[in-house]
């Protein structure tokens, strides 16, 4: 099933309309947490904890990812593609984000941009929504919320 969006003047296409999603945290020992980084130990990659404190375009948020080394060390950080974003989808949650509260607090519904380009269009790039909306396209000028991961 499609659906067709406005979002901020873009248009927005739902390619994947999530199945009704029960808040659930994730299996015990799936993420550890350290000094502002969410590890996750099944895909192994380091996620930004506190999301970016706000939103940005496209190229805004790949230059802000690239730059966060200054802020939680490390190097490498850059957005995550739409894959990964879809790792941190918990599919057992059917009543508010679609992510483990207790790591990924304040998540909210919100979407987040991946670095993935629509093949379809070059001002458009996929998003991931933590709620029933789930994958979307966005244009590349919308201020859209931004979490890193290296």
């Amino acid at each position: 099933m499609k659906r067709i969006m406005k979002m901020d003047a873009a248009l927005v296409v739902l390619l994947c309309a999530a199945p009704a999603l029960t808040r659930a945290a994730a299996p015990p020992g799936r993420y550890t947490a350290s000094a502002g980084t969410v590890t996750d130990t099944k895909t192994k990659l380091v996620w930004q904890e506190p999301f970016a404190p706000s939103t940005m375009t496209w190229a805004a948020a790949k230059s802000y990812c690239a730059g966060l080394g200054a802020t939680l060390g490390g190097s490498g950080w850059r957005l995550p593609t739409i894959k990964e974003l879809q790792t941190l989808v918990d599919v057992s949650v059917s009543a508010g984000p679609a992510i483990d509260p207790k790591y990924f607090p304040n998540t909210g519904r919100s979407a987040f941009w991946s670095s993935t380009p629509s093949t379809a269009d070059t001002s458009v790039a996929w998003m991931l929504a933590f709620s029933e909306e789930g994958e979307l396209q966005a244009g590349m000028q919308t201020a859209i919320q931004v979490r890193c991961v290296r």
